[in-house]
């Protein structure tokens, strides 16, 4: 019986307290680094909430970076085991799915997809970072770009 309960607690306190349970004292982790997770907001929230901190990857201000660096190490057992790069196919693209959803839509649904985000990254006041978002736009869709790319340059002129 004692042996379910320990295989459970972790599952059980994070049900209960949702993403913030390794802040509660009993659960925090006894490694020098603590927790390390950008999760935010939720119960259960101990300390400042990181602040004005980004928390999402990639971004332009010094937040967190993906390194490649796998975060285990293998294991030996009759060979090793551990990470492994993963086998792609032709669809394993950030962008295919949300080039083939502009490709469906309709002219008139493309016009106004295109206005609103033009809208919003228009008032972005840093041009490498809406520079960035219209390649992301490209690589869906060349046109998807193109437009997005013109209608910005409309928005602020």
């Amino acid at each position: 019986m004692l042996q379910g309960r320990l295989f459970s607690y972790g599952d059980t306190q994070h049900y209960r307290l949702g993403i913030n349970h390794t802040q509660l004292p009993v659960n925090r982790p006894r490694t020098p680094a603590g927790a390390q997770n950008y999760g935010r907001d939720g119960a259960m929230r101990f300390d400042g909430n990181g602040g004005r901190a980004k928390n999402y990857e990639p971004n332009s201000f010094d937040g967190p970076a993906q390194t490649n660096v796998p975060i285990y190490a293998g294991v030996e057992v009759s060979g090793v085991t551990g990470s492994h790069k993963p086998v792609l196919h032709k669809e394993d693209s950030d962008f295919v799915q949300a080039g083939a959803l502009y490709r469906l839509m309709k002219e008139d649904e493309k016009q106004r997809l295109i206005a609103n985000i033009a809208g919003n990254l228009g008032k972005v006041s840093r041009d490498d970072v809406v520079s960035r978002a219209v390649a992301h736009f490209r690589a869906a869709d060349p046109d998807y770009g193109a437009r997005l790319d013109v209608a910005i340059k409309a928005f602020r002129a």
